[in-house]
């Protein structure tokens, strides 16, 4: 029998400065009801979904900048979304801004939460692959300060079992880079939830700005397919405070195959039947780990300058 898992990418627009918590939420319930009327098992908002994309400006005044954290979840703003979740049997990934107390020391990531159809948060990731700087850079034309607000993620790419399967999250950077496919990969990740902001520019290097929306999906799908896995893209998307973000939002098959996508720059809904044993294909025959994978042999094929030293 199919292990069938409904999935509703949803994407949202711009969230604003002058935009409340409340006022985002509101929106994401909207989407969340949608979605229960699709049949939909599981909801996967975008990064920092609650507010905007704040590491675009530089603040001294830690004050300011912790305006944006939340300090429990849920907490009265998103109490809401909890309880809308609870009542339509509607589990949903979120990602935020977590300021945390840990060992009697404040700690602040970026976070996302996964919660089952009972409103329950069952999993946490907090995002390991920070882009950007940490000081102003006066040059560009936004700043991107996520070294500079946030913490290295502490929870490592951990896998929870839920919605009949094994799932894994990440956030935004983190689909970059082949490691954190092939981690959850390792611990049998069926799907793949992911939240994302990208600016369509990228100040450093700019002539990679066309080619933004192509490597987005090629990383997603690249990773979906090398590690037997579904992959959930959800983007925060459009002109955001004068800073245009791509959409792209997503849900890729272990195929590499994107099975449905968002077509706009808004708030929007992509929905795919996702049959988590489709992954069994990819993972007992080609991307079977125990059986093909040689990772004692990797030190031989390479020396720390990137030479073939195997083959002298």
């Amino acid at each position: 029998m199919s292990r069938v898992v409904t999935v509703g990418a949803a994407q949202l627009g711009p969230v604003e400065p002058e935009h409340s918590r409340s006022d985002a939420v509101a929106r994401m319930i909207e989407l969340l009801r949608d979605a229960a009327g699709m049949s939909c098992d599981l909801v996967v908002f975008p990064e920092l979904a609650l507010t905007t994309f704040f590491p675009r400006w530089y603040m001294e005044d830690q004050a300011e900048v912790d305006r944006y954290f939340e300090r429990e979840m849920p907490n009265a703003d998103t109490q809401p979304l909890f309880d809308e979740a609870r009542r339509l049997g509607v589990g949903f990934y979120l990602g935020y801004a977590e300021l945390a107390v840990e060992d009697g020391k404040t700690r602040r990531f970026n976070t996302a939460i996964l919660v089952n159809k009972e409103g329950v948060i069952v999993g946490k990731y907090r995002k390991i692959h920070l882009p950007g700087h940490a000081e102003v850079e006066a040059w560009r034309a936004f700043q991107h300060l996520e070294k500079r607000y946030f913490e290295t993620g502490n929870l490592g790419f951990g896998v929870f079992k839920e919605f009949g399967g094994t799932m894994g999250m990440c956030l935004c950077n983190d689909r970059r880079w082949p490691e954190t496919y092939r981690v959850l990969g390792l611990q049998g990740v069926e799907m793949v939830l992911l939240g994302y902001n990208t600016p369509v520019h990228n100040p450093p290097a700019p002539e990679h700005d066309d080619l933004s929306l192509y490597h987005n999906a090629l990383v997603m799908r690249s990773g979906a397919y090398q590690n037997a896995t579904w992959v959930v893209g959800v983007a925060k998307a459009g002109p955001e405070a004068g800073v245009p973000m791509i959409g792209g939002s997503q849900i890729v098959a272990p195929s590499g195959e994107a099975v449905a996508m968002c077509t706009t720059l808004g708030d929007e809904l992509a929905v795919a039947r996702c049959d988590l044993d489709l992954c069994t294909s990819y993972k007992s025959t080609i991307f079977n780990f125990d059986r093909h994978r040689e990772p004692q042999a990797y030190g031989l094929i390479t020396s720390r300058k990137g030479i073939n030293t195997a083959a002298k």
